[in-house]
């Protein structure tokens, strides 16, 4: 399979950084059918976490959000990548956006242990659609 790239809006949730933080919100995403394309969490210091939630559904997520009370900042936007794991897979995709003048500021990426991966980019708000052109989305 080819590289699949999509355009994907993301937000943030700031939680307490305590044992089942995270569990209690993204149950709660959960039982609202939530579908996450992605997710990370970052420690902001001792106490807090940044929670980055990259939802399938962007209105589904901030209903969700309002019922839990959840506050989310966003959307911001980014794109995943899928494909299948070859040796280079994100130096090809780096390379396009950097012969293209785009610069990533941010990225992160797992391969699925089953011949596959997926990949975060983030790219300038001001660069997000000339970095979409290039990558042909």
């Amino acid at each position: 399979m080819a590289a699949k790239v999509c355009r994907v809006e993301y937000f943030y949730a700031t939680i307490k950084d305590r044992p089942g933080e995270a569990y209690q919100l993204l149950s709660q995403l959960a039982a609202a059918r939530v579908n996450l394309l992605a997710f990370s969490a970052i420690p902001l210091g001792p106490e807090v976490t940044q929670l980055a939630l990259f939802p399938e559904d962007t209105h589904l997520l901030m209903r969700a959000s309002e019922r839990t009370g959840t506050v989310l900042t966003g959307p911001h936007r980014a794109f995943i990548v899928f494909g299948d794991d070859e040796l280079g897979a994100f130096a090809s995709i780096h390379m396009r956006l950097a012969d293209a003048g785009v610069n990533v500021y941010a990225s992160s990426g797992v391969t699925d242990a089953r011949g596959g991966y997926g990949y975060v980019l983030y790219v300038r708000p001001e660069e997000y659609e000339h970095a979409a052109h290039v990558l042909n989305v």
